[in-house]
């Protein structure tokens, strides 16, 4: 829904780093986690659901506090300020490991074979090449996070204050 909303405007937010923060967790869980039993158990799994988790209970608390008012500027900060660590965690860590770790199986069970044998490239070729890129798709997202974290928090990482015009007090 958070891509739709962006889309059609409810939500101020561009639609291609959502779209692509959504797509890579959608395979990670679906192609890979759901479908490979054999690293469901690792803790690069946890990390990454840790991560995301985590993320999620900072990010709904700030959105739903700050279109009623009330938001806690303690918040906006840990919301702007929590995905430098939470993001590298969530997906170097945890998702690029865990598609790693998943290669052999992919290989062996011949993952998606069906999906892929009228291409001219198989599911595994598509993992290593997704593992490839992700340093830099990864990095883009990152530093659009940046800037997001910049426009709401001010230069310094302090909270910016839209209380009107400063008063001259004499």
């Amino acid at each position: 829904m958070e891509v739709f909303h962006g889309a059609i405007g409810i939500v101020p937010t561009k639609v291609l780093p959502v779209l692509m923060q959504w797509g890579g967790r959608t395979h990670f869980v679906a192609a890979i986690v759901c479908q490979i039993p054999e690293v469901q158990k690792l803790p690069t799994v946890f990390m990454t659901f840790a991560a995301w988790s985590l993320s999620e209970v900072i990010r709904y608390p700030q959105y739903a506090l700050n279109a009623v008012g009330h938001c806690p500027g303690w918040l906006t900060w840990l919301r702007y300020s929590a995905f430098v660590v939470l993001y590298p965690i969530g997906a170097i860590f945890g998702e690029v490991l865990t598609m790693y770790h998943a290669l052999p199986y992919i290989k062996k069970k011949h993952l998606y074979g069906n999906l892929f044998d009228k291409l001219p490239f198989s599911y595994y070729s598509f993992v290593m090449a997704l593992l490839a890129c992700y340093p830099f798709l990864w990095m883009m997202l990152y530093m659009y996070m940046f800037k997001q974290r910049k426009s709401k928090l001010g230069r310094r990482g302090e909270r910016k204050h839209h209380s009107g015009p400063k008063r001259r007090v004499d």
